[in-house]
């Protein structure tokens, strides 16, 4: 699937993701790349961007991984997902790098790194699985 298609889909099956402006902005072969345009409502006191905009960003990069590489599955469904923060989240929007550590028949297994504001520097580091649907 392409990043156009990933993102029709997660946004006609995730209304509350498709409306924040929620970009899939690239996948290919065990990656996908997701941007979540920076609003207000994601700071949370001090400046910074509050934990649950990560995790968001850190779940949405790894459906759309998953969606990418097995298909229109709207039922993927995270099984597990840690993180470690790192560093404190810069206003501006937060970008979400999700690559395949394994693809299984009914487990995916992925990490990924999430920066904020245009810095390089990862504020996030994120592993996690989806349980994929039985087929």
């Amino acid at each position: 699937m392409t990043a156009e298609q990933v993102q029709a889909l997660i946004r006609g099956g995730l209304p509350a993701v498709g409306n924040s402006g929620f970009t899939v902005e690239e996948v290919r072969p065990g990656y996908a790349r997701v941007r979540l345009p920076f609003h207000e409502k994601m700071l949370r006191p001090g400046n910074v961007i509050s934990g649950p905009t990560l995790f968001s960003a850190a779940d949405s990069a790894m459906y759309a991984l998953v969606l990418s590489h097995v298909g229109p599955e709207l039922m993927a469904v995270t099984s597990n997902l840690n993180i470690n923060f790192l560093n404190k989240g810069r206003p501006g929007d937060v970008l979400a790098e999700a690559k395949l550590l394994k693809l299984g028949r009914r487990l995916a297994v992925m990490e990924v790194s999430i920066t904020t504001g245009g810095d390089p520097m990862p504020v996030a580091h994120v592993t996690g699985s989806y349980a994929l649907p039985v087929k």
